[in-house]
């Protein structure tokens, strides 16, 4: 039984954390990897990154930002309930090289993503200076936890509301510029992960993204993950979620991402309105 042990409502009820029983995959996930979840029989598969795994306790952590229907359905869920399926660990474990000189550059909930992986790299040996950003401070999530797997750790925010007033890629220039570096790692927002990539490779410094495209199957047989990154066609659940950021065609990812918004939207506005038992979701 995928049980939630632990529930925590960030970012003004709007991001969740789920703590979950599932002793297998806790005990072989690896930083970078995801599972697929799905919460009842009515319900849609929704690929989210483990935050954190404790194989100890058996558990996996994963943090969602509440934005559609099955999302709502997620939040519903309090603690002792249980997830109808979770499968994983899926996709490619993060290619950490011992030692290097680390920027991790996270933005909104993409900082749950970063968070294992920046955590992995530490554990590695690699100095890590971690910069994370939100629109503003009340969207800010796991600064705690980054901290803890960072050397150095800048926060920005928007609106200046907390931290530095400004965007990631600021600090990021400035951390470019100073030389040093060996690989930046970021996840987050898709134009943030664009931008990040257009500036590191004028500075000629090798960026991995973590992509999230529309996920059906999760093992490469339906297609719908699909990304061009360096022309080639690459199925994001098993050829990634990570990939070169210099190569990936964001514009075309934008594109895919947006393929169902009206649907979406349309959705969640019949699932708000059957109720809060979600009966029908």
């Amino acid at each position: 039984m995928f049980t939630i042990v632990k529930r925590e409502e960030m970012a003004d009820g709007t991001v969740i954390l789920n703590e979950i029983t599932a002793p297998k995959i806790a005990v072989k996930a690896q930083p970078g990897q995801f599972v697929i979840l799905k919460a009842n029989e009515n319900g849609e598969r929704i690929p989210l990154t483990m935050a954190e795994t404790d194989p100890e306790k058996g558990t996996i952590t994963v943090i969602y930002m509440v934005v559609g229907k099955s999302t709502e359905l997620f939040k519903s869920l309090k603690v002792g309930d249980t997830y109808q399926n979770i499968i994983g660990p899926l996709g490619r474990p993060t290619h950490i090289e011992p030692g290097k000189n680390i920027i991790c550059v996270g933005g909104g909930t993409g900082v749950a993503v970063l968070h294992p992986i920046a955590k992995g790299m530490k554990k590695a040996g690699c100095t890590v200076t971690t910069i994370i950003g939100a629109r503003n401070k009340d969207l800010l999530i796991l600064e705690d936890k980054m901290r803890q797997a960072s050397h150095e750790l800048h926060v920005c925010t928007d609106d200046g509301s907390y931290g530095r007033k400004g965007f990631v890629t600021e600090v990021l220039k400035e951390k470019l510029e100073a030389g040093g570096v060996d690989q930046v790692v970021a996840v987050g927002p898709v134009p943030m992960m664009k931008f990040v990539s257009l500036m590191t490779k004028e500075y000629g410094v090798p960026t991995m993204v973590s992509l999230n495209p529309i996920m059906v199957d999760g093992t490469g047989m339906c297609g719908g993950c699909r990304v061009t990154v360096g022309n080639e066609i690459k199925f994001g659940c098993v050829d990634g979620p990570e990939f070169d950021g210099h190569q990936v065609d964001f514009d075309e990812l934008i594109l895919r991402l947006r393929a169902y918004n009206e649907e979406e939207r349309l959705s969640h506005e019949r699932c708000k309105c059957e109720g809060k038992d979600h009966e029908h979701c």
